[in-house]
Parts: structure tokens; C-alpha cells; sequence
């Protein structure tokens, strides 16, 4: 036998065989969620891909002293990270946009908050929030993000907040997401101002 062909063949074959397997994964928009809820002030979003549940965005609004409390929770599964957060905040009509501001701490046990950057966005309703450079925060779920909407008073009573998050799939062969829903949450107390 020539050991050298043979060692030469195993080799190449061994390379046919992995090199399917170094091939990145996928990037995908789920773009289509459920909404479920309790009440029309309790909601969350549910993504899913295959049938399987990548990710939920929930939140249960509240009003206190004439500020809407908006706590945040985003779970993923096991294996993703959130690598940005990006929400939409805004209570009709257009021209009058609700005041927002975002509650701190946003940040995990051991590491320094977020990047967190608060913008109007050209020709579109309401204030947005994004939030970046998670650190010790991407791999968990996340329910420290607190928002407070302070109605303007003309508000019709609805706040729509419309979530964009990037979570990464964790390994090359995972597929990353982008995740694109709106919640539309119901407060009557504002919209008889």
C-alpha cells in the first residue's frame, strides 16, 4: 500500500467533509409576530422560526401620577444574544409627540450600562431608544429597561411602541435575527384629556 496516497486521500476527503460545516448561518427577519396579552395595557410580542420561539418583547404598562411606566422584558433562547435594542415610542396624532425617557439602571451585575442614545426620527412618530453594547446583559433575559412616556395633551389614549432587536445566533453555524413587531397598548384616561 502507498501510505502516502492514502493519507492523501483520507486528508481530502476529511476536507470535502468539513467544508459544508464551516459555512455561516443565516440571517433572518421574523417580522410577523404574535401578540398575546392579559389586558390591553399587558402585551408581548412572540417570534418565532420553524416553529420554535426565538424571542419574546413584553410589556405592562402602567400610569402613575400622569406618566405612562412602561417595564420591559425581552427573553431569547438558550444560545442567542441581544446585540442591540431599538423601540419606537409614540401616542398619536404625529405632531404632538409624547415626552419619553428611560429609567436607569440599564445594566447587568458586573458590567458598566449600555450605550443608550434617545433620538426623534425624521418623518415618523415618537421618540426612539436604542440601545447598544450590552455586555453581560446580551445572553440573559432582559427586564431592567424601564421606559416613561409622558403623554402630550392632545394623546389619543394609544401608545404604539415598535421593537427592532438583534440577536445573535451564538456560533457560525447558528442564524442571527432581526426581530420587527408593534404593540399598540390602550390608555382611555389620556385619550379623554
Amino acid at each position: 500500500m502507498d501510505r502516502r496516497s492514502f493519507l492523501g486521500l483520507t486528508a481530502s476527503a476529511g476536507v470535502v467533509a468539513t467544508a459544508g460545516c464551516s459555512a455561516p448561518g443565516k440571517a433572518q427577519t421574523l417580522s410577523d409576530p404574535t401578540v398575546d396579552g392579559e389586558s390591553s395595557q399587558r402585551k408581548h410580542l412572540s417570534f418565532t422560526a420553524d416553529g420554535e420561539e426565538i424571542a419574546t418583547f413584553g410589556v405592562d404598562g402602567r400610569v402613575s401620577a400622569g406618566t405612562v411606566e412602561l417595564p420591559i422584558e425581552i427573553w431569547h433562547r438558550d444560545g442567542t444574544t441581544v446585540e442591540s435594542i431599538r423601540l419606537r415610542v409614540w401616542m398619536p396624532p404625529r405632531d404632538a409627540p409624547a415626552t419619553v425617557a428611560v429609567e436607569s439602571p440599564v445594566q447587568g451585575d458586573s458590567s458598566p450600562p449600555p450605550e443608550l442614545t434617545l433620538s426623534t426620527p425624521d418623518r415618523k412618530q415618537g421618540q426612539v431608544i436604542e440601545v447598544a453594547d450590552l455586555d453581560d446583559l446580551a445572553d440573559e433575559t432582559i427586564s431592567t429597561l424601564n421606559l416613561l412616556v409622558r403623554p402630550h395633551s392632545e394623546a389619543a389614549g394609544t401608545l404604539s411602541i415598535a421593537p427592532t432587536i438583534e440577536l445573535g445566533g451564538g456560533g457560525v453555524l447558528a442564524s442571527d435575527y432581526t426581530l420587527d413587531g408593534r404593540l399598540d397598548l390602550e390608555f382611555p384616561e389620556f385619550g379623554s384629556q
